[in-house]
């Protein structure tokens, strides 16, 4: 095996945090599960779907896998994902459980429990096939994080149609391409939204989307959220209220094949075509359900549970949505930003509702971090029992403040790994069973296979870095992208044939923990040696001054690339040092941390960094500003002024 080949990792992470023996004794998952899922995998999704699902007709075959790279789970089983999420439950004598604490961000809020939810879908399908919708048409869902949101996507999914949600921050050009591709039928929409502290608006986005006429489009419901004008298409155009008032809630949920198409999701950042990425219904909630369960260490009767994603991603969709509401459990969904109307809104909320587990990204961490931990100490987060972090990999540093500041020193974090394309979680710790450390997704939850290989597929071996794969089908994995078969194999599948790899570095420590080392793409090759930024950028997180840090390569004459950083400094840190100080010190910091091989060449100091709608860092857009290109496409960005703004500091 080639040296070259590995993905060198210098930083080494020696903290354990071992889960507490009163954690223990009431957890849901313990280590039988890695031992029936070894001893028979295909065996534990069959009894895990048996177990966590209700089957109108039982499945006989769990895996068909004779046409690689396209899986069908349980498919001759059929089932109504949103009978699952809601009617079970009802019947089951559960329905005056609350299932969605919704926090409007001016301040409003509702409960629904089951029954009140379950009844507003039965009735919301009423309306959506008094409108045309049927098996195996479009839906396309614009809209805030409210429970309408949650109606429609179980309504469209209680009918056999196919749903794809469209996060409320994107274009209109965004969404009219996402509309044209899966030639939707009709758009569920609002007339705004509550976002720092004002109303954002839809409805006018999806008018200019459907402008020219020509589409596929043949209604446009609308909720009142935001108050603010709108216009209307008289014919095509529908009030939400309006329409709903006259439903009845009393609708049969019809048992579809476990293969019937659930949702298309289109990943964000792609140029040209966008990528719709396509989920069936049984695996998929399988999966689903079983990790929110385990992985949360989810006691549904009496825990509160909040994920912060917003449906337009795959975290909303999976433990928002379906993982959550497949389980039992209550939840909150809050409409608005972590910091409006104050900067502890969200720590307020989990104080009001009592959240027991909390579900989030590292770039808020890191933002709670660079305002300080006082603002979080003015609150009552002694229900908290469980962390978890999802989106990309978590630094130790900010783990540990996680850890400290909001877990009180003692709470669980689990840190999740797993794409849109994987539909549910493939890599985390089980918080009664996993000695967690730092920064590490640690290892493949039960019944899920992964390597980390070189670049000519051979294992990478313990303590070495390469390319993370998933080596066996899974009960939630991507059944395509939508119409367009061969952009799947070359996409997913080309690199090592029936294995699937998706872009992630990763690397083994000693114990054969996992560290996700982030895209690829954003490996550097300094001198010979391959170095993931996410080790520089640890590395920089963890100097007491620094908020946040982006790492990227730029082209270097004398060593092929040179590692220039961006960096944030904490809020009582600013202005505080020249630029040259912060260099010089940051600069020697790494150098101690890591080894003079990874000292930045350059630390530019900035007031942000450029991230898309979820949260993650554009590493492309900063590689052209350290390379003095012209900056690429930014319509990703959740603010593109943030480019410009470093740029012009940098001249």
């Amino acid at each position: 095996m080639s040296d070259s080949q590995k993905i060198d990792n210098l930083l080494h992470e020696e903290r354990q945090f071992p889960p507490s023996p009163e954690f223990q004794s009431n957890a849901i998952a313990g280590p039988e599960l890695y031992e029936q899922a070894s001893a028979d995998r295909l065996g534990f999704w069959a009894t895990q779907s048996r177990e966590l699902l209700h089957w109108h007709t039982p499945f006989t075959e769990v895996l068909d896998w004779s046409n690689p790279p396209f899986a069908r789970w349980f498919a001759d089983g059929h089932l109504n994902v949103s009978y699952n999420c809601l009617d079970r439950h009802v019947l089951e004598g559960r329905g005056d459980r609350v299932a969605l604490h919704f926090e409007g961000e001016p301040g409003d809020s509702a409960s629904l429990t089951y029954a009140e939810l379950t009844a507003e879908v039965k009735k919301a399908a009423n309306l959506l096939t008094s409108l045309g919708v049927k098996q195996g048409d479009r839906v396309i869902i614009y809209m805030p994080l409210i429970p309408e949101a949650v109606v429609a996507m179980l309504a469209v999914a209680r009918l056999g149609a196919i749903h794809s949600v469209v996060f409320g921050g994107f274009s209109a050009e965004s969404l009219r391409a996402r509309i044209d591709d899966a030639e939707a039928s009709m758009v569920i929409t609002a007339d705004g939204g509550n976002r720092k502290g004002s109303v954002f608006a839809l409805k006018g986005a999806v008018d200019q989307a459907l402008a020219d006429g020509d589409t596929s489009v043949k209604n446009v419901l609308v909720v009142k959220r935001g108050g603010n004008d709108v216009d209307w298409v008289e014919g095509r155009d529908l009030w939400w209220h309006d329409e709903m008032a006259p439903m009845v809630a009393d609708h049969e949920a019809e048992a579809f094949e476990a293969e019937n198409p659930l949702f298309i999701l289109y990943t964000s950042g792609t140029t040209g075509k966008p990528k719709g990425i396509l989920h069936t219904s049984g695996g998929y909630l399988t999966q689903a359900a079983f990790t929110h369960k385990n992985v949360f260490d989810l006691h549904p009767e009496t825990d509160v549970y909040w994920c912060t994603a917003d449906i337009g991603w795959i975290t909303g969709h999976s433990y928002v949505v379906y993982g959550p509401l497949a389980n039992g459990a209550t939840q909150v969904i809050y409409e608005g930003t972590p910091d409006t109307p104050h900067p502890g809104r969200w720590w307020e909320i989990i104080e009001k509702y009592g959240v027991t587990i909390f579900y989030t990204a590292p770039t808020a961490i890191r933002t709670f971090m660079k305002l300080g931990r006082e603002i979080p100490q003015k609150f009552n987060l002694s229900s908290l029992r469980v962390l978890g972090t999802v989106g990309e990999p978590i630094n130790p540093e900010a783990w540990m403040w996680y850890r400290e500041v909001i877990g009180a020193n003692t709470t669980p974090i689990v840190d999740t790994w797993w794409q849109t394309e994987t539909g549910a979680i493939m890599i985390s710790a089980l918080p009664g069973v996993t000695a967690t450390k730092p920064g590490s997704a640690q290892v493949p939850i039960p019944g899920i296979s992964v390597a980390v290989l070189t670049e000519d597929g051979q294992p990478v071996g313990s303590d070495a870095g390469g390319l993370l794969v998933v080596t066996e089908p899974w009960p939630s994995m991507l059944r395509g992208i939508w119409g367009d078969e061969e952009r799947f194999k070359e996409t997913y599948w080309s690199m090592f044939g029936s294995k699937y790899f998706a872009g992630d570095g990763a690397h083994l420590d000693k114990d054969h923990d996992v560290w996700l080392l982030g895209r690829v793409d954003d490996v550097m090759n300094i001198s010979g040696h391959r170095l993931s930024t996410m080790e520089i950028e640890s590395a920089l997180v963890s100097h007491p001054m620094t908020a946040e840090a982006a790492v990227v390569g730029a082209t270097d004459d004398t060593t092929g690339q040179a590692v220039v950083a961006f960096v944030i400094l904490k809020s009582r840190f600013a202005g505080t040092l020249s630029d040259e100080e912060v260099t010089t010190q940051l600069r020697e910091w790494v150098a101690q941390q890591i080894g003079a091989i990874a000292k930045p060449r350059t630390v530019f100091v900035v007031a942000e960094l450029p991230k898309t709608r979820s949260g993650k860092i554009m590493r492309r857009l900063l590689r052209d500003i350290a390379e003095g290109r012209e900056v690429g496409d930014t319509t990703t960005l959740t603010d593109t002024s943030v480019i410009r703004v470093i740029s012009d500091g940098l001249k």
